[in-house]
């Protein structure tokens, strides 16, 4: 596995060497399959404002994005970020993609959700997200498990400290410093349940901004785990088994919710969550059913419902929240590998919605299908 980790100290000696005022600006899209993709250009000046930032294209069809016959998708910036990787003005650009006739491609999933925001702003509703992940080694094992066999039962792993109980520290430890270095408003780290998994929270973020970081967080990750030989999997169940799953759980409140009193608005959303729960499933992430049993403190995927401190429950009620009358409530449901858009979109829909967002809805089913 050694030979597979990138030379980074060689590597070290050339990004020292000055760019002579250019700047390189890596632009990054989701693909069909919620994959990231990510290339470079070259820019003449540093980056003050969006405004600054081109336009580009990439191949849709080597990403499933585009038929071959018209495969020209075009990248629209909507966000840039610090480069932790080259640093200096180097940038990271998050962009949307269009087609060519100026409508969004079907998987920009953005461009309906930021419309949802903008309808509902006065709500001001934040969120939170715990990106749950798994690291596996270059054969596809998980990382750092036993060849041929398996690690001691769940107990000791989870915000586990020691040999034996934590692994791949590094790793995380050097995630965390990208985020913070790139303005991502990373609020904390944790080891996980299940041994080689870990969490990390995004968050508190308003809007449409949630989604942005998320992704961009996730690029970090991956480039991250670039330079250790390890993979990445958002998969919501990895390993079949006695074995805790992976989950994205999604904390949610708006203004009212946040003052005192809030409690009645947090029952209030509960209310219509309840009355949308299978249309929230299909947004919530693939084979999210092989995690959402009944067990590993999930609720069934076939059933709603809420509670108080209750890690069994759809949607938890923290206790802290309960005792104060007001703050937060948190969608346990959610799979590690959602798309953040689907998700803050649909929520904030449900939410903060009413009889006359029926059309707004359907728009953004269509937009969200295939």
């Amino acid at each position: 596995m050694s030979s597979l980790v990138e030379n980074t100290a060689i590597l070290q000696k050339y990004t020292n060497l000055p760019q002579n005022g250019r700047v390189i600006a890596e632009y990054l899209w989701i693909d069909a399959e919620y994959n990231i993709r990510s290339k470079g250009k070259t820019l003449s000046k540093k980056v003050t404002s969006l405004d600054d930032l081109p336009e580009w294209n990439f191949d849709g069809s080597s990403t499933g994005q585009a038929p071959g016959h018209n495969s020209d998708v075009y990248l629209r910036p909507v966000a840039y970020y610090p480069d932790p990787f080259r640093r200096g003005d180097n940038i990271i650009v998050l962009a949307e993609c269009w087609n060519s006739d100026g409508t969004p491609n079907k998987f920009n999933h953005r461009h309906a959700a930021e419309k949802l925001m903008t309808a509902h702003a006065k709500e001001q509703t934040w969120f939170g997200l715990e990106q749950e992940y798994t690291l596996f080694d270059n054969l596809d094992n998980v990382y750092a498990w036993p060849k041929g066999g398996f690690p001691a039962p769940q107990g000791p792993y989870y915000c586990g400290v020691g040999t034996g109980k934590v692994v791949a520290r590094d790793v995380i430890e050097a995630h965390y410093r990208a985020c913070l270095y790139a303005g991502i408003n990373i609020s904390g780290i944790n080891a996980e349940v299940m041994p080689s998994q870990w969490e990390y929270q995004v968050g508190p973020c308003e809007g449409i901004s949630m989604g942005d970081e998320l992704w961009v967080s996730r690029y970090l990750l991956h480039r991250v785990a670039e330079e250790f030989a390890v993979k990445i999997s958002f998969h919501p169940k990895p390993l079949k088994g006695d074995w805790n799953g992976a989950g994205c759980h999604t904390n949610v409140s708006t203004a009212n919710m946040r003052k005192e009193g809030g409690m009645k608005y947090i029952d209030e959303a509960i209310e219509k969550l309840a009355k949308r729960h299978n249309e929230h499933i299909t947004l919530y992430g693939a084979d999210n059913d092989q995690r959402l049993t009944g067990r590993h403190e999930t609720a069934s995927v076939n059933t709603f419902m809420s509670g108080v401190a209750n890690r069994g429950a759809s949607i938890r009620i923290p206790r802290s929240v309960a005792k104060e009358g007001y703050g937060y409530f948190e969608d346990r449901r959610p799979a590690s590998n959602i798309d953040p858009y689907l998700v803050t979109g649909i929520m904030v829909e449900t939410i903060c919605g009413s009889i006359s967002d029926v059309d707004m809805f359907k728009e953004y089913g269509r937009e969200t299908s295939d």
